[in-house]
Protein backbone atom coordinates (compact mmCIF):
# COMPACT_ATOMS: atom_id res chain seq x y z
CA UNK A 1 0.00 0.00 0.00
CA UNK A 2 1.58 3.29 -1.13
CA UNK A 3 1.20 6.55 0.78
CA UNK A 4 1.65 10.19 -0.20
CA UNK A 5 0.81 13.31 1.74
CA UNK A 6 -0.71 16.71 1.01
CA UNK A 7 0.31 19.46 3.45
CA UNK A 8 -0.10 23.22 3.65
CA UNK A 9 -1.07 26.04 5.94
CA UNK A 10 -4.70 26.98 6.55
CA UNK A 11 -6.50 28.19 3.39
CA UNK A 12 -3.62 26.97 1.20
CA UNK A 13 -5.99 24.79 -0.83
CA UNK A 14 -4.87 21.37 0.41
CA UNK A 15 -8.39 19.96 0.95
CA UNK A 16 -9.51 21.03 -2.51
CA UNK A 17 -6.36 19.49 -3.98
CA UNK A 18 -7.04 16.27 -2.03
CA UNK A 19 -10.58 16.14 -3.39
CA UNK A 20 -9.45 16.64 -6.98
CA UNK A 21 -6.64 14.09 -6.64
CA UNK A 22 -9.02 11.42 -5.34
CA UNK A 23 -11.31 11.98 -8.32
CA UNK A 24 -8.41 12.01 -10.81
CA UNK A 25 -6.54 8.97 -9.51
CA UNK A 26 -9.60 6.79 -8.95
CA UNK A 27 -10.67 7.80 -12.45
CA UNK A 28 -7.49 6.16 -13.73
CA UNK A 29 -8.47 2.85 -12.17
CA UNK A 30 -6.49 2.98 -8.90
CA UNK A 31 -8.13 2.37 -5.52
CA UNK A 32 -7.62 5.33 -3.17
CA UNK A 33 -8.32 5.95 0.51
CA UNK A 34 -7.65 9.11 2.49
CA UNK A 35 -6.47 9.85 6.02
CA UNK A 36 -7.22 13.31 7.43
CA UNK A 37 -5.56 14.65 10.57
CA UNK A 38 -7.96 16.93 12.42
CA UNK A 39 -6.75 19.79 14.60
CA UNK A 40 -8.27 22.26 17.07
CA UNK A 41 -10.00 19.56 19.15
CA UNK A 42 -12.21 18.65 16.20
CA UNK A 43 -14.57 15.78 17.04
CA UNK A 44 -15.95 13.23 14.60
CA UNK A 45 -19.14 12.93 16.66
CA UNK A 46 -21.80 15.53 17.44
CA UNK A 47 -23.55 16.36 20.74
CA UNK A 48 -27.09 15.03 20.89
CA UNK A 49 -26.49 12.09 18.57
CA UNK A 50 -27.14 8.58 19.89
CA UNK A 51 -23.49 7.68 19.33
CA UNK A 52 -22.43 10.75 21.36
CA UNK A 53 -24.62 9.57 24.23
CA UNK A 54 -23.14 6.07 24.04
CA UNK A 55 -19.59 7.45 24.23
CA UNK A 56 -20.33 9.74 27.14
CA UNK A 57 -21.94 6.87 28.99
CA UNK A 58 -18.51 5.21 29.00
CA UNK A 59 -18.35 2.99 25.89
CA UNK A 60 -14.74 2.34 24.83
CA UNK A 61 -15.72 1.96 21.18
CA UNK A 62 -18.82 2.88 19.21
CA UNK A 63 -19.38 1.42 15.77
CA UNK A 64 -21.86 3.55 13.88
CA UNK A 65 -23.44 1.62 11.00
CA UNK A 66 -26.01 2.30 8.29
CA UNK A 67 -26.86 1.09 4.81
CA UNK A 68 -24.52 3.75 3.42
CA UNK A 69 -21.33 3.43 5.50
CA UNK A 70 -19.93 2.44 8.86
CA UNK A 71 -17.45 4.20 11.16
CA UNK A 72 -15.66 2.93 14.26
CA UNK A 73 -14.97 5.52 16.98
CA UNK A 74 -12.39 4.60 19.61
CA UNK A 75 -12.09 6.64 22.81
CA UNK A 76 -8.55 7.79 23.69
CA UNK A 77 -9.65 9.00 27.17
CA UNK A 78 -6.40 10.77 28.03
CA UNK A 79 -3.98 8.42 26.27
CA UNK A 80 -1.61 9.84 23.70
CA UNK A 81 -2.73 10.24 20.10
CA UNK A 82 -1.74 7.19 17.94
CA UNK A 83 1.09 7.69 15.50
CA UNK A 84 0.47 7.79 11.75
CA UNK A 85 1.88 4.29 11.19
CA UNK A 86 -0.66 2.78 13.57
CA UNK A 87 -3.54 4.64 11.90
CA UNK A 88 -2.41 3.40 8.49
CA UNK A 89 -2.26 -0.18 9.78
CA UNK A 90 -5.96 0.06 10.64
CA UNK A 91 -6.93 0.80 7.03
CA UNK A 92 -8.03 -1.73 4.43
CA UNK A 93 -5.26 -2.17 1.82
CA UNK A 94 -5.67 -0.06 -1.34
CA UNK A 95 -3.33 1.11 -4.09
CA UNK A 96 -2.77 4.54 -2.55
CA UNK A 97 -3.54 6.37 0.70
CA UNK A 98 -3.52 10.15 0.39
CA UNK A 99 -2.77 11.78 3.75
CA UNK A 100 -3.90 15.30 4.57
CA UNK A 101 -1.92 16.76 7.42
CA UNK A 102 0.68 14.92 9.54
CA UNK A 103 3.25 17.36 8.19
CA UNK A 104 5.82 16.42 10.85
CA UNK A 105 5.90 12.75 9.80
CA UNK A 106 8.51 11.51 7.34
CA UNK A 107 6.34 10.22 4.48
CA UNK A 108 6.65 11.89 1.04
CA UNK A 109 4.44 14.95 0.55
CA UNK A 110 3.40 17.71 -1.81
CA UNK A 111 2.72 21.17 -0.42
CA UNK A 112 -0.32 23.22 -1.41
CA UNK A 113 0.60 26.91 -1.40
CA UNK A 114 -1.30 30.16 -1.94
CA UNK A 115 0.75 33.34 -1.90
CA UNK A 116 -2.15 35.44 -0.59
CA UNK A 117 -2.08 33.69 2.80
CA UNK A 118 1.33 35.22 3.54
CA UNK A 119 2.54 31.97 5.08
CA UNK A 120 6.07 30.72 4.39
CA UNK A 121 6.75 27.56 2.41
CA UNK A 122 6.90 24.41 4.53
CA UNK A 123 9.17 22.93 1.83
CA UNK A 124 12.02 25.31 2.72
CA UNK A 125 12.58 23.48 6.02
CA UNK A 126 11.17 20.02 5.24
CA UNK A 127 13.05 17.68 2.85
CA UNK A 128 10.11 15.22 2.81
CA UNK A 129 8.11 17.75 0.75
CA UNK A 130 8.98 16.55 -2.75
CA UNK A 131 7.05 19.13 -4.79
CA UNK A 132 4.94 22.26 -4.48
CA UNK A 133 1.51 22.98 -5.95
CA UNK A 134 1.19 26.77 -6.03
CA UNK A 135 -1.29 29.35 -7.33
CA UNK A 136 1.53 31.62 -8.52
CA UNK A 137 4.98 31.37 -10.07
CA UNK A 138 7.64 30.32 -7.56
CA UNK A 139 11.40 29.97 -7.86
CA UNK A 140 12.42 26.84 -5.95
CA UNK A 141 15.68 25.34 -7.16
CA UNK A 142 15.59 21.83 -5.72
CA UNK A 143 11.94 20.76 -6.18
CA UNK A 144 9.36 20.86 -8.97
CA UNK A 145 6.60 23.46 -8.76
CA UNK A 146 3.20 22.69 -10.31
CA UNK A 147 0.16 24.82 -10.95
CA UNK A 148 -2.19 24.22 -8.03
CA UNK A 149 -5.07 23.60 -10.44
CA UNK A 150 -3.13 21.21 -12.74
CA UNK A 151 -4.53 18.10 -11.07
CA UNK A 152 -3.58 15.72 -13.88
CA UNK A 153 0.13 16.63 -13.80
CA UNK A 154 0.21 16.50 -10.00
CA UNK A 155 -1.43 13.04 -10.13
CA UNK A 156 1.20 11.91 -12.67
CA UNK A 157 3.95 13.06 -10.29
CA UNK A 158 2.47 11.26 -7.26
CA UNK A 159 1.82 8.03 -9.17
CA UNK A 160 5.36 8.09 -10.59
CA UNK A 161 6.95 8.82 -7.19
CA UNK A 162 5.03 5.96 -5.54
CA UNK A 163 5.80 3.51 -8.36
CA UNK A 164 2.15 3.03 -9.26
CA UNK A 165 2.82 4.54 -12.69
CA UNK A 166 6.23 3.54 -14.04
CA UNK A 167 5.94 5.33 -17.37
CA UNK A 168 6.68 9.02 -17.57
CA UNK A 169 3.69 9.31 -19.87
CA UNK A 170 0.29 9.90 -18.24
CA UNK A 171 -1.90 6.81 -18.15
CA UNK A 172 -5.18 8.61 -17.59
CA UNK A 173 -8.34 6.96 -18.71
CA UNK A 174 -10.62 8.86 -21.02
CA UNK A 175 -14.08 8.84 -19.44
CA UNK A 176 -17.11 8.09 -21.56
CA UNK A 177 -19.04 11.12 -22.71
CA UNK A 178 -22.32 11.84 -20.98
CA UNK A 179 -24.15 11.55 -24.29
CA UNK A 180 -22.39 8.35 -25.39
CA UNK A 181 -25.67 6.41 -25.37
CA UNK A 182 -27.67 9.01 -27.29
CA UNK A 183 -29.58 7.79 -30.34
CA UNK A 184 -30.46 9.84 -33.43
CA UNK A 185 -33.54 12.06 -33.21
CA UNK A 186 -36.80 10.31 -34.01
CA UNK A 187 -35.58 6.76 -33.35
CA UNK A 188 -38.27 4.81 -31.48
CA UNK A 189 -37.42 1.17 -32.04
CA UNK A 190 -33.77 0.25 -32.32
CA UNK A 191 -32.72 -2.75 -34.39
CA UNK A 192 -30.13 -4.95 -32.68
CA UNK A 193 -27.44 -4.22 -35.28
CA UNK A 194 -27.92 -0.46 -34.92
CA UNK A 195 -27.75 -0.67 -31.14
CA UNK A 196 -24.56 -2.74 -31.30
CA UNK A 197 -23.04 -0.35 -33.83
CA UNK A 198 -23.66 2.63 -31.53
CA UNK A 199 -22.09 0.84 -28.57
CA UNK A 200 -19.10 -0.31 -30.63
CA UNK A 201 -18.33 3.21 -31.84
CA UNK A 202 -18.50 4.78 -28.38
CA UNK A 203 -16.97 2.28 -25.95
CA UNK A 204 -13.28 2.52 -25.03
CA UNK A 205 -11.10 1.50 -22.07
CA UNK A 206 -12.03 3.18 -18.80
CA UNK A 207 -9.65 1.30 -16.50
CA UNK A 208 -6.12 2.12 -15.41
CA UNK A 209 -2.98 0.06 -15.94
CA UNK A 210 -0.53 -1.82 -13.77
CA UNK A 211 2.50 -4.08 -14.16
CA UNK A 212 2.20 -7.59 -12.73
CA UNK A 213 3.94 -10.96 -12.90
CA UNK A 214 2.97 -13.23 -15.79
CA UNK A 215 2.15 -15.93 -13.24
CA UNK A 216 -0.57 -13.66 -11.82
CA UNK A 217 -1.90 -12.45 -15.18
CA UNK A 218 -4.45 -15.16 -16.01
CA UNK A 219 -7.55 -13.60 -17.67
CA UNK A 220 -5.99 -10.12 -17.65
CA UNK A 221 -5.82 -7.87 -20.73
CA UNK A 222 -2.51 -6.60 -22.09
CA UNK A 223 -2.18 -2.81 -21.98
CA UNK A 224 0.81 -2.78 -24.37
CA UNK A 225 2.44 -4.94 -27.02
CA UNK A 226 4.84 -7.55 -25.61
CA UNK A 227 8.10 -8.10 -27.49
CA UNK A 228 10.00 -11.37 -27.08
CA UNK A 229 13.27 -10.92 -25.12
CA UNK A 230 14.49 -14.24 -26.50
CA UNK A 231 13.74 -16.35 -29.56
CA UNK A 232 11.68 -19.51 -29.31
CA UNK A 233 13.36 -21.86 -29.75
CA UNK A 234 16.51 -20.00 -28.68
CA UNK A 235 18.72 -22.25 -30.81
CA UNK A 236 18.33 -24.80 -33.59
CA UNK A 237 17.34 -28.10 -32.00
CA UNK A 238 16.27 -31.64 -32.76
CA UNK A 239 12.58 -32.58 -33.08
CA UNK A 240 13.00 -36.37 -32.58
CA UNK A 241 15.20 -39.00 -31.02
CA UNK A 242 17.56 -40.18 -33.73
CA UNK A 243 20.91 -39.74 -35.43
CA UNK A 244 22.29 -36.58 -36.99
CA UNK A 245 24.82 -36.02 -39.75
CA UNK A 246 25.70 -33.75 -42.66
CA UNK A 247 23.30 -34.36 -45.55
CA UNK A 248 26.09 -33.92 -48.12
CA UNK A 249 27.91 -36.92 -46.65
CA UNK A 250 25.17 -39.28 -47.89
CA UNK A 251 25.46 -41.23 -51.12
CA UNK A 252 22.83 -41.51 -53.82
CA UNK A 253 22.55 -45.22 -53.10
CA UNK A 254 19.41 -46.66 -51.54
CA UNK A 255 21.39 -47.89 -48.54
CA UNK A 256 23.21 -45.48 -46.24
CA UNK A 257 26.00 -46.56 -43.86
CA UNK A 258 27.75 -44.08 -41.52
CA UNK A 259 30.19 -44.64 -38.64
CA UNK A 260 28.83 -43.62 -35.21
CA UNK A 261 30.81 -40.89 -33.46
CA UNK A 262 31.53 -41.01 -29.73
CA UNK A 263 29.27 -38.99 -27.45
CA UNK A 264 25.76 -37.64 -27.91
CA UNK A 265 23.66 -34.48 -27.91
CA UNK A 266 20.77 -34.24 -25.41
CA UNK A 267 18.42 -31.53 -24.17
CA UNK A 268 20.38 -29.64 -21.57
CA UNK A 269 23.50 -31.64 -22.43
CA UNK A 270 24.85 -30.33 -25.74
CA UNK A 271 27.57 -32.00 -27.78
CA UNK A 272 30.78 -29.99 -27.62
CA UNK A 273 32.89 -29.64 -30.69
CA UNK A 274 32.14 -30.34 -34.36
CA UNK A 275 30.88 -33.64 -35.73
CA UNK A 276 33.39 -34.93 -38.32
CA UNK A 277 32.07 -34.98 -41.87
CA UNK A 278 30.76 -38.40 -42.87
CA UNK A 279 29.93 -39.54 -39.32
CA UNK A 280 26.62 -39.83 -37.45
CA UNK A 281 25.90 -38.65 -33.89
CA UNK A 282 23.31 -39.83 -31.39
CA UNK A 283 20.94 -36.86 -30.83
CA UNK A 284 17.83 -36.65 -28.65
CA UNK A 285 14.66 -34.56 -28.78
CA UNK A 286 15.28 -30.94 -27.79
CA UNK A 287 19.05 -31.13 -28.06
CA UNK A 288 20.88 -28.19 -29.62
CA UNK A 289 22.09 -29.05 -33.10
CA UNK A 290 25.91 -29.34 -33.01
CA UNK A 291 28.24 -28.09 -35.69
CA UNK A 292 28.43 -30.60 -38.53
CA UNK A 293 24.78 -31.74 -38.26
CA UNK A 294 22.07 -30.49 -40.61
CA UNK A 295 19.79 -33.53 -40.94
CA UNK A 296 18.38 -36.13 -38.51
CA UNK A 297 16.91 -39.60 -39.11
CA UNK A 298 14.50 -41.00 -36.50
CA UNK A 299 15.34 -44.02 -34.35
CA UNK A 300 12.61 -46.06 -36.04
CA UNK A 301 14.31 -45.77 -39.42
CA UNK A 302 17.85 -46.89 -38.52
CA UNK A 303 19.71 -50.06 -37.65
CA UNK A 304 22.79 -50.09 -35.40
CA UNK A 305 25.49 -52.65 -35.98
CA UNK A 306 29.17 -52.76 -35.01
CA UNK A 307 29.35 -49.05 -34.32
CA UNK A 308 27.69 -48.05 -37.54
CA UNK A 309 24.32 -46.43 -38.37
CA UNK A 310 22.46 -47.87 -41.35
CA UNK A 311 19.19 -46.79 -42.99
CA UNK A 312 17.52 -46.99 -46.37
CA UNK A 313 16.64 -44.13 -48.70
CA UNK A 314 17.69 -40.53 -48.90
CA UNK A 315 16.07 -38.26 -46.26
CA UNK A 316 15.13 -34.64 -46.97
CA UNK A 317 17.90 -32.18 -46.18
CA UNK A 318 17.16 -30.50 -42.83
CA UNK A 319 14.74 -33.25 -41.78
CA UNK A 320 13.59 -33.35 -38.13
CA UNK A 321 15.28 -30.11 -37.10
CA UNK A 322 13.74 -26.95 -35.70
CA UNK A 323 15.32 -23.64 -36.70
CA UNK A 324 16.23 -21.07 -34.07
CA UNK A 325 13.37 -18.59 -33.70
CA UNK A 326 11.10 -20.45 -36.13
CA UNK A 327 8.24 -19.88 -33.66
CA UNK A 328 9.07 -16.37 -32.40
CA UNK A 329 12.14 -14.25 -33.11
CA UNK A 330 13.76 -12.14 -30.39
CA UNK A 331 12.39 -8.60 -30.63
CA UNK A 332 9.25 -9.76 -32.46
CA UNK A 333 5.84 -8.87 -30.99
CA UNK A 334 4.79 -12.06 -29.22
CA UNK A 335 1.39 -10.78 -28.07
CA UNK A 336 -0.38 -7.60 -29.07
CA UNK A 337 -2.05 -5.00 -26.88
CA UNK A 338 -5.63 -5.93 -25.89
CA UNK A 339 -4.90 -9.67 -25.99
CA UNK A 340 -6.52 -11.54 -23.11
CA UNK A 341 -4.03 -13.77 -21.31
CA UNK A 342 -5.13 -17.38 -21.08
CA UNK A 343 -3.31 -20.65 -20.59
CA UNK A 344 -1.81 -20.63 -24.11
CA UNK A 345 -0.69 -17.00 -23.80
CA UNK A 346 0.94 -17.74 -20.44
CA UNK A 347 2.92 -20.56 -22.06
CA UNK A 348 4.07 -18.30 -24.91
CA UNK A 349 5.17 -15.50 -22.60
CA UNK A 350 7.10 -17.91 -20.40
CA UNK A 351 8.74 -19.53 -23.45
CA UNK A 352 10.18 -16.24 -24.71
CA UNK A 353 11.34 -15.09 -21.27
CA UNK A 354 8.69 -12.51 -20.33
CA UNK A 355 8.19 -12.41 -16.57
CA UNK A 356 6.19 -9.19 -16.10
CA UNK A 357 3.56 -7.53 -18.28
CA UNK A 358 1.63 -4.26 -18.38
CA UNK A 359 -2.06 -5.05 -18.08
CA UNK A 360 -5.30 -3.16 -17.69
CA UNK A 361 -6.72 -3.23 -14.21
CA UNK A 362 -9.70 -5.49 -13.85
CA UNK A 363 -12.99 -3.91 -14.86
CA UNK A 364 -15.04 -3.52 -11.68
CA UNK A 365 -18.62 -4.53 -12.48
CA UNK A 366 -21.20 -3.50 -9.91
CA UNK A 367 -24.44 -5.49 -9.86
CA UNK A 368 -27.59 -4.04 -8.29
CA UNK A 369 -31.06 -5.58 -7.96
CA UNK A 370 -34.15 -3.41 -7.50
CA UNK A 371 -37.78 -4.01 -6.63
CA UNK A 372 -40.03 -4.47 -3.58
CA UNK A 373 -41.04 -7.92 -4.79
CA UNK A 374 -37.55 -9.41 -4.53
CA UNK A 375 -36.17 -11.43 -1.64
CA UNK A 376 -32.91 -13.27 -1.13
CA UNK A 377 -33.04 -16.88 -2.26
CA UNK A 378 -34.43 -19.11 0.48
CA UNK A 379 -35.19 -16.21 2.83
CA UNK A 380 -38.98 -16.47 2.78
CA UNK A 381 -41.81 -18.83 1.85
CA UNK A 382 -44.10 -15.93 0.89
CA UNK A 383 -45.44 -16.66 -2.61
CA UNK A 384 -45.80 -12.91 -3.22
CA UNK A 385 -42.02 -12.51 -3.06
CA UNK A 386 -39.72 -13.52 -5.91
CA UNK A 387 -36.31 -14.93 -5.20
CA UNK A 388 -33.59 -12.71 -6.65
CA UNK A 389 -31.99 -14.75 -9.44
CA UNK A 390 -30.57 -11.85 -11.45
CA UNK A 391 -27.94 -10.59 -9.04
CA UNK A 392 -26.25 -13.99 -8.48
CA UNK A 393 -26.48 -14.67 -12.22
CA UNK A 394 -24.95 -11.33 -13.25
CA UNK A 395 -22.20 -11.53 -10.63
CA UNK A 396 -21.34 -14.99 -11.97
CA UNK A 397 -21.28 -13.61 -15.53
CA UNK A 398 -18.82 -10.89 -14.52
CA UNK A 399 -16.66 -13.51 -12.80
CA UNK A 400 -16.70 -15.79 -15.86
CA UNK A 401 -15.69 -12.87 -18.08
CA UNK A 402 -12.61 -12.25 -15.95
CA UNK A 403 -13.81 -9.03 -14.34
CA UNK A 404 -14.03 -8.03 -10.68
CA UNK A 405 -17.68 -8.47 -9.63
CA UNK A 406 -18.91 -6.08 -6.94
CA UNK A 407 -22.16 -6.96 -5.19
CA UNK A 408 -24.12 -3.73 -4.73
CA UNK A 409 -26.98 -5.55 -3.04
CA UNK A 410 -30.73 -5.05 -3.38
CA UNK A 411 -32.65 -1.78 -3.18
CA UNK A 412 -36.41 -1.55 -2.73
CA UNK A 413 -38.61 0.77 -4.80
CA UNK A 414 -37.39 3.89 -3.03
CA UNK A 415 -35.71 6.58 -5.13
CA UNK A 416 -33.79 8.04 -2.23
CA UNK A 417 -32.28 4.68 -1.35
CA UNK A 418 -31.59 3.97 -5.02
CA UNK A 419 -29.89 7.35 -5.45
CA UNK A 420 -27.67 6.74 -2.40
CA UNK A 421 -26.72 3.28 -3.63
CA UNK A 422 -25.82 4.58 -7.10
CA UNK A 423 -23.79 7.41 -5.56
CA UNK A 424 -21.82 4.92 -3.47
CA UNK A 425 -21.38 2.57 -6.43
CA UNK A 426 -20.01 5.32 -8.69
CA UNK A 427 -17.08 5.72 -6.30
CA UNK A 428 -16.10 2.06 -6.34
CA UNK A 429 -16.91 0.51 -9.74
CA UNK A 430 -16.26 1.13 -13.43
CA UNK A 431 -19.66 0.06 -14.75
CA UNK A 432 -23.02 -0.70 -13.15
CA UNK A 433 -25.52 -3.42 -14.09
CA UNK A 434 -29.01 -3.01 -12.71
CA UNK A 435 -31.94 -5.33 -13.22
CA UNK A 436 -35.58 -4.38 -12.92
CA UNK A 437 -37.15 -0.96 -13.27
CA UNK A 438 -35.76 -0.42 -16.77
CA UNK A 439 -39.11 0.23 -18.46
CA UNK A 440 -41.29 3.30 -18.18
CA UNK A 441 -44.03 2.16 -15.79
CA UNK A 442 -45.14 3.61 -12.46
CA UNK A 443 -42.75 1.43 -10.47
CA UNK A 444 -39.80 1.62 -12.85
CA UNK A 445 -37.71 3.70 -10.48
CA UNK A 446 -34.36 3.01 -12.15
CA UNK A 447 -35.51 4.60 -15.38
CA UNK A 448 -37.24 7.45 -13.58
CA UNK A 449 -34.21 8.32 -11.45
CA UNK A 450 -31.78 8.06 -14.36
CA UNK A 451 -34.06 10.32 -16.39
CA UNK A 452 -34.25 12.91 -13.60
CA UNK A 453 -30.60 12.98 -12.50
CA UNK A 454 -28.58 10.92 -14.95
CA UNK A 455 -28.38 10.94 -18.72
CA UNK A 456 -30.94 8.26 -19.54
CA UNK A 457 -31.34 6.92 -23.05
CA UNK A 458 -34.28 4.55 -23.14
CA UNK A 459 -33.45 2.02 -25.82
CA UNK A 460 -36.43 0.00 -26.99
CA UNK A 461 -34.54 -2.81 -28.66
CA UNK A 462 -36.31 -4.79 -31.36
CA UNK A 463 -35.47 -8.16 -29.90
CA UNK A 464 -37.13 -10.98 -28.03
CA UNK A 465 -36.67 -11.46 -25.13
CA UNK A 466 -35.60 -8.19 -23.54
CA UNK A 467 -36.93 -5.05 -25.24
CA UNK A 468 -36.33 -2.42 -22.52
CA UNK A 469 -32.67 -1.48 -22.08
CA UNK A 470 -31.92 1.62 -20.03
CA UNK A 471 -28.48 3.11 -20.72
CA UNK A 472 -27.17 6.11 -18.81
CA UNK A 473 -24.20 7.77 -17.16
CA UNK A 474 -24.25 8.27 -13.40
CA UNK A 475 -21.47 10.51 -12.08
CA UNK A 476 -19.30 9.47 -15.01
CA UNK A 477 -19.98 5.74 -14.65
CA UNK A 478 -21.93 3.89 -17.36
CA UNK A 479 -25.12 2.18 -16.22
CA UNK A 480 -26.72 -0.73 -18.09
CA UNK A 481 -30.32 -1.08 -16.92
CA UNK A 482 -31.42 -4.62 -17.77
CA UNK A 483 -34.95 -6.03 -17.79
CA UNK A 484 -36.10 -7.65 -14.56
CA UNK A 485 -36.96 -10.95 -16.20
CA UNK A 486 -33.93 -13.24 -15.70
CA UNK A 487 -34.08 -14.77 -19.19
CA UNK A 488 -34.28 -11.31 -20.80
CA UNK A 489 -31.52 -10.02 -18.51
CA UNK A 490 -29.34 -12.98 -19.48
CA UNK A 491 -29.86 -12.51 -23.22
CA UNK A 492 -29.32 -8.72 -23.07
CA UNK A 493 -26.12 -9.28 -21.06
CA UNK A 494 -24.70 -11.66 -23.65
CA UNK A 495 -25.69 -9.59 -26.68
CA UNK A 496 -25.01 -6.06 -25.40
CA UNK A 497 -23.11 -6.01 -22.10
CA UNK A 498 -20.49 -8.59 -23.04
CA UNK A 499 -18.98 -6.77 -26.07
CA UNK A 500 -19.36 -3.36 -24.40
CA UNK A 501 -17.64 -4.53 -21.22
CA UNK A 502 -14.84 -6.07 -23.26
CA UNK A 503 -14.19 -2.66 -24.85
CA UNK A 504 -14.38 -0.90 -21.47
CA UNK A 505 -11.86 -3.42 -20.06
CA UNK A 506 -9.33 -2.77 -22.85
CA UNK A 507 -9.82 -6.03 -24.77
CA UNK A 508 -11.66 -4.41 -27.68
CA UNK A 509 -15.06 -5.22 -29.09
CA UNK A 510 -15.85 -8.94 -29.17
CA UNK A 511 -18.18 -10.79 -31.51
CA UNK A 512 -19.91 -14.02 -30.50
CA UNK A 513 -19.01 -17.25 -32.26
CA UNK A 514 -21.66 -18.08 -34.87
CA UNK A 515 -22.15 -21.57 -36.33
CA UNK A 516 -24.46 -22.71 -39.09
CA UNK A 517 -26.21 -25.92 -38.06
CA UNK A 518 -29.35 -27.81 -39.18
CA UNK A 519 -32.52 -26.99 -37.26
CA UNK A 520 -33.97 -29.77 -35.15
CA UNK A 521 -37.19 -27.80 -34.68
CA UNK A 522 -39.86 -25.98 -36.66
CA UNK A 523 -40.99 -22.39 -36.12
CA UNK A 524 -42.81 -19.57 -37.86
CA UNK A 525 -41.49 -16.10 -36.97
CA UNK A 526 -42.98 -12.68 -37.67
CA UNK A 527 -40.97 -9.78 -39.07
CA UNK A 528 -39.83 -6.81 -37.00
CA UNK A 529 -37.73 -8.26 -34.18
CA UNK A 530 -34.61 -10.36 -33.79
CA UNK A 531 -35.26 -13.41 -31.64
CA UNK A 532 -32.98 -15.52 -29.49
CA UNK A 533 -34.10 -19.03 -28.60
CA UNK A 534 -32.55 -21.13 -25.88
CA UNK A 535 -31.08 -24.10 -27.70
CA UNK A 536 -28.58 -26.93 -27.55
CA UNK A 537 -26.73 -29.14 -29.99
CA UNK A 538 -27.73 -32.77 -30.24
CA UNK A 539 -25.23 -35.62 -30.79
CA UNK A 540 -26.06 -35.59 -34.52
CA UNK A 541 -25.12 -31.89 -34.82
CA UNK A 542 -28.62 -30.39 -35.08
CA UNK A 543 -29.88 -27.60 -32.83
CA UNK A 544 -32.98 -28.25 -30.78
CA UNK A 545 -34.90 -25.39 -29.17
CA UNK A 546 -36.24 -25.31 -25.62
CA UNK A 547 -39.85 -26.48 -25.52
CA UNK A 548 -41.20 -23.14 -24.25
CA UNK A 549 -40.29 -19.65 -25.42
CA UNK A 550 -41.73 -18.16 -22.23
CA UNK A 551 -39.20 -15.75 -20.80
CA UNK A 552 -40.10 -16.80 -17.26
CA UNK A 553 -38.75 -20.33 -17.79
CA UNK A 554 -35.32 -19.92 -16.19
CA UNK A 555 -34.68 -23.67 -16.39
CA UNK A 556 -34.23 -23.25 -20.14
CA UNK A 557 -31.02 -21.30 -19.56
CA UNK A 558 -29.45 -24.30 -17.83
CA UNK A 559 -30.95 -26.80 -20.29
CA UNK A 560 -29.39 -24.94 -23.23
CA UNK A 561 -25.74 -24.67 -24.24
CA UNK A 562 -26.29 -21.69 -26.52
CA UNK A 563 -28.76 -19.49 -28.37
CA UNK A 564 -30.39 -19.71 -31.80
CA UNK A 565 -30.35 -16.27 -33.48
CA UNK A 566 -33.25 -15.53 -35.83
CA UNK A 567 -32.94 -12.40 -37.96
CA UNK A 568 -35.27 -9.41 -38.13
CA UNK A 569 -37.22 -10.66 -41.17
CA UNK A 570 -40.13 -13.09 -41.22
CA UNK A 571 -39.03 -16.72 -41.36
CA UNK A 572 -40.56 -20.16 -41.58
CA UNK A 573 -38.06 -22.69 -40.28
CA UNK A 574 -38.48 -26.35 -41.11
CA UNK A 575 -36.53 -29.39 -39.94
CA UNK A 576 -33.09 -29.43 -41.49
CA UNK A 577 -33.01 -25.73 -42.46
CA UNK A 578 -29.71 -24.07 -41.58
CA UNK A 579 -29.91 -21.74 -38.58
CA UNK A 580 -27.36 -19.63 -36.68
CA UNK A 581 -26.25 -21.14 -33.38
CA UNK A 582 -24.32 -19.07 -30.81
CA UNK A 583 -22.70 -21.39 -28.23
CA UNK A 584 -22.38 -20.18 -24.66
CA UNK A 585 -18.63 -20.84 -24.90
CA UNK A 586 -18.44 -18.19 -27.64
CA UNK A 587 -19.70 -15.65 -25.08
CA UNK A 588 -16.85 -16.53 -22.72
CA UNK A 589 -18.99 -18.72 -20.44
CA UNK A 590 -17.62 -21.85 -18.85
Amino acid sequence: MKIFGVVGWKNAGKTGLMERLVTEITGRGFSVSTLKHAHHRFDVDQPGKDSYRHRHAGAKEVLLASGTRWALMHELRGTSEPRLALQLARMTPVDLVLIEGYKRDDHPKIEAFRAATGNPLIALDDPTVQAIAADSALQVSDRPVFDLDDTSTIADFILHQTGLQTSAEPQARTPLKNDCFALPEGVKWTPVEQALSVLKSRMHPVVGQEEIAVTAAQSRVLAADVAAPRSNPPGANCAVDGYGFAFDALTQDASQDLPLAAGRAAAGGPFTGTLPFGQALRILTGALVPEGVDTVVMDEDVTLSAGRVRFSGLPKSGANLRKAGEDVQAGQIALQKSARIGVAETALLAAVGVTRVAVYKKLRVGVLSTGDELAASGSTADAARTYDANRPMLLALAQDWGYAPVDLGHVSDDRGALRARLDAAAAQVDVILTSGGASAGDEDHVSALLAEEGTLQHWRIALKPGRPLALAMWQGVPVFGLPGNPVAAFVCSLIFARPAFSALAGAGWTEPLRMQVPAGFEKRKKAGRREYLRARLTPDGTAEAFASEGSGRISGLSWADGLIELGDDAQEIKLGDMVTFLPYAGFGLR
